[in-house]
């Protein structure tokens, strides 16, 4: 979640986030507008019908790489970054499975201002800024661990290839001892996010 980019999603979030701005300077977090209020229901009855349970989202296609964030969440990426209201890129689960939330994403390479889609307000989207994400899995005990990431920049500055990050280059930068130790790889890139809560949240449907 970003909702949620660290040893927790949000909290990788907090910490890659850009200051989000409405009207080009900060985040809006009043009341939902009809129309907010419109595609939050739409959301959270289509997310909750398709994917309530994790084992769903993993038929899906979405893969884990966060803990337990300070929510309570842990995260899946499908790794297609480019949302529409019915294809977040990130679903959010609580320990048992149970559907919280997600995150809808618009890719941002070259600085494009804040989306204007949905009837959201801009200033409720995020900039998350490009990083390649790792999970480590212990060969030999098979523990796993989440939440490990490498700036874009470093990454390729160590010779690695964002479209194709390969457990070599975390190798390289001193990481892990062996490529056998990466469970999974791939490239979040800079985007803007838009987080949705299925269940009630404390700072609103919309807020980390």
């Amino acid at each position: 979640m970003n909702v949620r980019a660290t040893a927790a999603l949000l909290a990788i979030f907090c910490a890659l986030a850009t200051a989000a701005r409405a009207d080009e300077d900060q985040t809006y977090t009043g009341a939902l507008t009809p129309s907010e209020s419109q595609f939050l229901q739409s959301v959270q009855r289509d997310l909750t019908a398709r994917f309530p349970h994790v084992s769903d989202a993993e038929k899906a296609g979405y893969i884990r790489y966060t803990g337990i964030d300070d929510t309570g969440a842990i995260s899946y990426a499908d790794r297609q970054w480019t949302s529409d209201p019915t294809h977040p890129s990130q679903l959010w689960y609580d320990k048992d499975g149970n559907l919280l939330g997600g995150d809808f994403s618009v890719p941002r390479p070259n600085q494009e201002p804040r989306p204007q889609l949905w009837g959201i307000n801009p200033g409720r989207w995020y900039e998350l800024n490009g990083h390649v994400h790792y999970v480590v899995k212990d060969p030999a005990s098979g523990k796993t661990t989440y939440d490990q990431w490498i700036w874009n920049r470093d990454f390729v500055n160590a010779g690695g290839s964002l479209s194709s990050p390969s457990p070599q280059t975390v190798v390289k930068l001193g990481k892990v001892p062996s490529a056998n130790s990466i469970a999974t790889i791939f490239e979040f890139p800079t985007i803007w996010d838009l987080i949705v809560w299925v269940k009630p949240h404390p700072a609103g449907p919309f807020h980390w």
